[in-house]
This record gives C-alpha cells, sequence and structure tokens, in this order.
C-alpha cells in the first residue's frame, strides 16, 4: 500500500492521471488482497490470490473457482464423462449360492481314508458365489468344524447356472487320535455371506447314507473348490 503514498513520482502529461483513476486503482488492489485472503480461508490454498495477481481486476470478479480451472477452453468440445467398468457391474450381478438356489449333495469317499465330498450344484438361473467353507452340523452338534486354511482357494468360487462346486470333509482321524466318535443321522449345511460366519442364506439337508455318517473331534472340511480332486486333497 505505501506505492500510493510516495511523493517524488515525476508528473508529465503523459503519465499524470486523473485523481479518480488513483482511487480506482487503490480499490481495485484492495479487492485482490481481499480475495487472496479468502482463497486461504476457504482451504484452496494461496491458488485463487495467484491467479488474482496475474489478472486484470474485471477478469478477476468473473472468473470461475478454481476448481474449474481444469475445464475446457470456452467454444471447445465438451469431453464425454466416463463410462463404468464393466467388470464391477457383472460382479454385482452375483448372488449367494445356498440352499435356495442349490442342489446339494454328500457321498463319503474310500479315498482319501474317512473322508466325505460335498457337491453343490447351481440350480438358479443367475451365477452364485460359494463364499469361504461350509458350516457342518450333525444332529444337534454344539461346536463348529474348523476350515481346514492350507485349502483357501486365491478367488472365490463362482457358479454359472448349471456349474457345480466342491468341498471336502475329514470326518475321523485315520490314527484313531480323534476323541467323541459318533455317528450323524442327518446333516445341516449352512453357507456363509460375503463376512466370515456370517448369514449366507438358506441353509440345506442334503441326505445321508441309510447307516449314518461317522465322525469324531478330528472333523474339519476344506474351503470351496472348483474341482472335486482339489477338494478331497487329491
Amino acid at each position: 500500500m505505501h506505492a500510493f503514498h510516495r511523493a517524488p513520482l515525476v508528473r508529465t502529461a503523459r503519465t499524470s492521471r486523473p485523481h479518480a483513476f488513483r482511487r480506482l486503482a487503490g480499490a481495485a488492489a484492495a479487492a485482490l488482497v481481499v480475495l487472496s485472503l479468502t482463497g486461504c480461508e476457504d482451504g484452496t490454498g494461496f491458488k485463487d490470490g495467484g491467479e488474482a495477481a496475474a489478472s486484470s481486476p474485471a477478469a478477476q470478479v468473473a472468473s470461475p473457482p478454481a476448481s474449474t480451472a481444469g475445464a475446457a477452453p470456452k467454444g471447445s468440445p465438451t469431453a464425454p464423462a466416463p463410462s463404468a467398468p464393466t467388470a464391477g457391474a457383472g460382479e454385482q450381478q452375483h448372488v449367494l449360492c445356498n440352499g435356495a438356489n442349490t442342489g446339494v449333495t454328500v457321498q463319503p469317499v474310500s479315498r482319501p481314508l474317512n473322508h466325505m465330498l460335498i457337491t453343490v450344484k447351481n440350480t438358479g438361473s443367475k451365477t452364485c458365489d460359494l463364499t469361504y467353507y461350509p458350516v457342518l452340523r450333525f444332529d444337534e452338534m454344539q461346536w463348529v468344524p474348523a476350515a481346514q486354511q492350507q485349502t483357501r482357494p486365491q478367488a472365490v468360487v463362482s457358479l454359472a447356472p448349471g456349474e457345480s462346486g466342491y468341498a471336502g470333509a475329514l470326518l475321523s482321524a485315520a490314527d484313531g487320535s480323534g476323541e467323541g466318535g459318533t455317528t450323524g443321522q442327518r446333516l445341516t449345511i449352512a453357507f456363509q455371506g460375503r463376512t466370515p460366519l456370517s448369514n449366507g442364506g438358506a441353509s440345506a439337508t442334503p441326505p445321508l447314507p441309510a447307516a449314518g455318517v461317522a465322525y469324531d473331534s478330528s472333523l474339519s472340511v476344506t474351503y470351496w473348490q472348483r474341482n472335486s480332486a482339489d477338494a478331497l486333497g487329491s
């Protein structure tokens, strides 16, 4: 502001200005200071103030906010907005596999010893996801069999209509180290949601062999797999 009070300016016919113009220039300079402070207060830093200093007072009043600095120049064609990725939209169309849209069967196998194969077939009209692993419950069992963490796949198993997914169950220890051996007459298989052990929808109660299925405290299950060989570890 000291520049407006210096006396030793040379007055000539070309450089002298009317008193009214000096007042206008002073007001414009004050307006630039206010705009610079506003740019600091509104979280945009010094960007607004810097642009104001580089333009005339009239242009500063008419200029858009700093957030529009990247807009296309006036008169140029507007660029179309980018479309949403199609992969994300496809993933959102998947539903959870559960007892309502699949057919579930279980079958004890001779190899590996003391194992049972669980098969889930998508009987619905949409692709469904088999998340994590099946939660098994024989009769009124009060504990949840452990999952075999080494069988966790790199990606969720997704089943198109008509496709099948698999899991294996170790029913009892081959060396007899398991405890509490008993025979199950009824099996309930629960499906998990998008987070571990959350409700994935309707459960399934596949039929068991007439003699039931023998198991002990070694009972554990694999994660859902794409093929039966991976589910049985063969």
